[in-house]
């Protein structure tokens, strides 16, 4: 295979040799090592689906009590419900609607609202969803989306 392909012909970029004290290291022997690590992502190890299925279900029970709590307030302007999972706010007025979902292929957390998609991951740190551009947690990012949405 030729030097930078994968083996799925897609060119790989050289990983630079890793910084230790042995400068004698070759480069070739650093790549080796970082072939050996695992994949760097977001929140570092993919959950399994089971873990992510239980994690995404308390989360969006807590989001839910969280909903039903401010839907109780005096001129909250919207209601949630829930069918199969996924929770729907849906606002009065201005008119419009929230949809949460766990998305499990990809272990997030979907929010489709305001005409955008939210992606948020697993923070093993934090023991909660949140979006990677923000650091933003679900319950403080739908509260923030809400209020954005009310205020027009």
């Amino acid at each position: 295979m030729p030097k930078g392909m994968s083996d799925k012909g897609k060119e790989e970029d050289e990983v630079p040799a890793k910084k230790t004290g042995n400068t004698g290291k070759s480069r070739q022997n650093a790549n080796q090592v970082d072939k050996q690590s695992p994949p760097a992502c977001y929140t570092g190890a993919m959950q399994d689906e089971l873990e992510f299925r239980r994690a995404a279900e308390a989360a969006l029970d807590e989001l839910k009590r969280h909903l039903i709590q401010r839907e109780e307030e005096a001129e909250a302007g919207f209601e949630v419900e829930e069918q199969s999972g996924v929770l729907n706010v849906v606002f009065e007025d201005p008119g419009g609607k929230f949809v949460i979902t766990p998305n499990t292929p990809v272990r997030q957390i979907w929010i489709s609202a305001l005409s955008t998609s939210f992606k948020l991951d697993w923070d093993q740190k934090m023991q909660k969803f949140v979006l990677p551009r923000t650091g933003e947690p679900l319950i403080p990012l739908v509260d923030r989306l809400i209020g954005e949405h009310v205020a027009g």
